[in-house]
């Protein structure tokens, strides 16, 4: 794995590449704010498909926006989910009369953030729904049993269906359903020789020289299991083929083939191959596909599709077209139709540069969006923040600041690293929040609506947990200091606090002993509310995140770490928790100072 970039530090390269990419395609247009490329001709009266995720996957997800394809695509930071805030972004530069498909791969931070986006779409009036694209088969039922199948490359052939769908004006729920079948009907197993290396980071760890990694993901989470000696690329792929086709893998058997079914290859780069060496895997998977499985695909993609920076590994995504076709009651030649269906998006296999034609339409809508969006504000009614609030908040955050360092190490040891970040990024957003104060403050329910704001703008699932959390409490302490007219007291913020967690239940499942921040939140609150003592929650809270390095993670990327790499890896708590328990301690210290 190579450790050197020309860029020593991330910061500025996500937008550096969307200008690029912009400036290359004349279709395409850029919101830099929120880093969304939209697709200026697409017209309203057309289905809108929006998808993205992390940086680092490029070309995906931005350099499939084109006609045919996305029509907007929102980049977050390496590894790391766009924000709710860049989702909606996304929407107002897409507005369409016909609906908005949310394509989402399946990582919790996506799932929250993206489904964040759509409870608030549908609140401001327009019709969104979600499509869950999860088709990694290396993990089996089992192991994905809670949070699902990961999303990848096989995505991209649900999103050239879907937009293909939409150009050809296929109603909303067609669109949709087309969509949500590509978990039924694609199988996608990843394998590398090594991690990634992420600009301005120290390198995650390294696959020995002499090994293989099947089952890896795209975002440095460990596979399924290490393979040493290394192998020959043909048996390499009989493995990969043999865990996508294997009828008696009852773990695994995902997806029925049939003889005369016509099926889908698509074969990606996670960045680090050569083109020659990616076009002889190619190759040879179409080799053993023939002889082992008689199976022949009628199409063939192959290419730097959906990367893992400059991961050194491929996957292969089988679909089956026939199948998609029968559960759509439809030819499977309509199906193939839409692969086949021209597209002005640059990094499609099967791309062109035809001339477009600018929608007017479209351009009005997105003024109106637009300009509906920033004439929204917050209630100036509600209690008075409370003098000892502001001091305990920079407290909280300063403690958070300090941890940083120790809760990057953690999440170095079960994921990629990036938890730390966002801990810090939440932390000095609302720093700078409090700094910008007036010397009179807000009244509280618009100070903790901008502290929303603040935490909505980091990406990952932390960030998208604790800004549902925050913007639920805000509403439910409205609703009680306001609607039902109660005192600002312990009682009234512990059961606005209880409000909150069970709203907050509804986009996660997350519960205690899953090893999550939920195994800190959940008691804090509880505690909170029965015994109306910020001491004691806090107690409970710290000694809840400590517990959690004795569990077994169930959710987020820590679930996919290897039985192989389990025992080295445990006794140490949960990032996010961890996290939590400090700044809830840091805040009491604050309010006690």
């Amino acid at each position: 794995m190579s450790r050197k970039h020309f860029f020593s530090s991330p910061e500025g390269v996500v937008v550096n590449m969307l200008n690029s990419l912009v400036s290359r395609n004349r279709h395409m247009g850029l919101d830099e704010t929120n880093r969304v490329v939209y697709n200026k001709a697409h017209p309203p009266s057309q289905v809108t498909v929006i998808s993205g995720g992390g940086s680092g996957h490029e070309p995906a997800w931005s350099a499939f926006v084109g006609d045919g394809m996305l029509s907007a695509a929102v980049c977050g930071d390496i590894f790391a989910s766009p924000s709710t805030k860049q989702i909606m972004a996304g929407i107002r530069n897409v507005p369409s009369d016909s609906g908005i498909i949310l394509c989402i791969t399946n990582y919790t931070g996506d799932m929250l953030h993206f489904g964040l986006a759509r409870e608030k779409g549908q609140a401001l009036g327009y019709k969104v729904d979600v499509v869950c694209m999860a088709e990694d088969a290396a993990l089996g039922r089992q192991k994905s049993e809670k949070v699902g199948r990961r999303g990848l490359a096989g995505n991209l052939l649900v999103i050239k269906l879907i937009g293909a769908a939409s150009q050809k004006n296929w109603p909303f729920e067609k669109c949709r359903k087309l969509g949500q079948l590509g978990n039924d009907e694609l199988v996608t197993i990843g394998t590398s020789l090594d991690h990634c290396h992420v600009p301005g980071r120290e390198a995650f760890e390294q696959v020995p020289d002499d090994a293989c990694v099947l089952g890896m993901g795209i975002h440095n989470e460990p596979g399924l299991r290490t393979i040493s000696p290394m192998p020959s690329a043909e048996d390499i792929i009989k493995e990969m083929l043999r865990y996508l086709l294997d009828p008696e893998d009852k773990d695994r058997a995902f997806v029925v083939f049939k003889p005369e079914d016509e099926v889908v290859m698509l074969v990606n780069n996670f960045g680090g191959l050569s083109g020659l060496e990616l076009e002889a895997l190619t190759s040879t998977a179409l080799t053993v596909l023939k002889r082992d499985w008689n199976i022949a695909p009628t199409r063939i993609y192959a290419g730097i599709l959906e990367t893992s920076l400059n991961g050194q590994g491929f996957s292969i995504t089988l679909g089956n077209m026939s199948g998609m076709a029968r559960a759509m009651n439809a030819k499977t030649s309509e199906i193939m139709e839409l692969l086949d269906a021209p597209t002005n998006a640059p990094a499609w296999p099967r791309n062109g540069y035809a001339p477009i034609k600018h929608s007017e339409e479209m351009e009005a809508k997105r003024q109106q969006a637009n300009a509906a969006a920033s004439g929204s504000g917050p209630t100036n009614k509600g209690p008075a923040t409370p003098s000892s609030l502001i001091p305990a908040l920079r407290k909280a955050c300063n403690a958070g600041l300090e941890a940083e360092p120790k809760i990057t190490q953690y999440d170095l040891q079960m994921g990629d690293g990036d938890c730390g970040e966002a801990v810090a990024g939440v932390c000095k957003s609302i720093l700078a929040n409090l700094d910008s104060l007036p010397s009179s403050p807000p009244p509280l329910l618009i100070l903790l609506e901008s502290i929303g704001e603040n935490v909505e703008d980091v990406g990952g699932s932390l960030g998208a947990i604790l800004s549902i959390l925050v913007t639920a409490f805000t509403n439910a302490l409205h609703d009680n200091t306001i609607k039902a007219n109660k005192p600002l007291d312990i009682s009234t913020v512990s059961d606005s606090a209880v409000k909150a967690l069970e709203n907050l239940k509804n986009y996660t499942s997350a519960r205690e002993g899953d090893r999550t921040v939920m195994d800190v939140l959940i008691p804090f609150v509880g505690s909170l509310n029965t015994s109306q003592d910020l001491a004691k929650a806090v107690k409970v809270a710290r000694e809840k995140a400590d517990e959690t390095k004795d569990m077994k993670a169930k959710f987020g990327r820590a679930t996919y770490v290897g039985e192989e790499m389990g025992a080295e890896r445990s006794q140490i708590p949960d990032p996010g928790a961890y996290a939590a328990g400090v700044w809830l301690n840091g805040l009491l210290d604050g309010f006690k100072g």
